[in-house]
């Protein structure tokens, strides 16, 4: 898969660091009902040629090509973040 593909990026109005992909400006027809209710209002980030060669800050761009090509969108979660916890007195 070494072509390059149009994409839409999307911040999410409920989940901090939720992003969607997407190949279409405003193309939510392909998203499911239930993620776009969880998704909240989106708000366009930037539009960026994404390629195989092209590095990500979170993703693996072949990783993000496929699922635009197979379902119509990519889902970017928010980084895993462990909070600290409180041991008790030390």
């Amino acid at each position: 898969m070494s072509e390059s593909v149009h994409t839409w990026i999307y911040r999410s109005s409920r989940k901090n660091e939720m992003y969607l992909y997407l190949t279409v400006k405003d193309g939510f027809d392909e998203v499911p009902k239930a993620l776009m209710a969880m998704f909240g209002e989106p708000s366009l980030v930037m539009g960026l040629e994404l390629s195989p060669e092209r590095a990500l800050a979170r993703e693996d761009s072949q990783v993000v090509i496929k699922s635009l090509h197979d379902q119509g969108f990519f889902l970017q979660m928010p980084p895993n973040l462990e909070p600290d916890l409180y041991d008790g007195p030390q």
